[in-house]
């Protein structure tokens, strides 16, 4: 109902409903339970889509360790083929993968928190990347062994430890390597 000194309501189309996703954009203030910054309006919106994902840090880690883990298994495989000890073999596919992984890491995934080139940070990184691995190798060694020694099939422990050791090494990198704050790269 009207009354005098009140402004009217403007009477508002479907087409002029302001997007409830969208919050404030002069601020960015957004209401807790919606959508994250950036989906797109459309599903059908391949590139938006695209864009979206490539901001999601933890599905860009995958992709890499996806590909990291392919570099070490290719490497692998390679050597066995060439008649090279099983194990020495693994070694070397494992440090090229670590190897691997950090060009991937640090230029895909982490890149606006890379320290500079020849700075001490840099090479603290580096080394706790080398170090972010290793303990990811240890865990590793941990379930599988452990899965045997419980009489688990060593492929399913194999499995299991792959989602640990790869959640830990994200949450180390993620959290500690490529802390935000510190010294970055321009």
């Amino acid at each position: 109902m009207f009354q005098p000194g009140l402004k009217s309501p403007k009477l508002m189309t479907s087409a002029k409903q302001p997007d409830r996703r969208e919050g404030d954009r002069r601020t960015g203030a957004r209401r807790e339970n919606d959508a994250p910054a950036g989906v797109p309006e459309s599903v059908f919106d391949v590139l938006g889509w695209i864009a979206f994902f490539r901001q999601l840090t933890f599905i860009r880690y995958g992709v890499v360790s996806v590909g990291a883990l392919a570099v070490d298994m290719g490497v692998f495989l390679a050597l066995l083929q060439s008649g090279m000890l099983s194990a020495l073999a693994a070694a070397i596919g494992y440090a090229v993968g670590i190897f691997a992984h950090w060009m991937l890491s640090s230029r895909k995934v982490f890149q606006d928190r890379v320290s500079e080139r020849g700075t001490r940070e840099r090479t603290q990184q580096k080394a706790m990347f080398v170090v972010s691995a290793l303990l990811g190798l240890v865990l590793t060694m941990a379930v599988v062994g452990l899965g045997e020694f419980a009489g688990v099939d060593p492929r399913i422990a194999k499995v299991f430890a792959i989602v640990l050791s790869f959640t830990l090494t994200y949450l180390l990198r993620n959290v500690v390597v490529f802390r935000a704050g510190e010294s970055v790269k321009t």
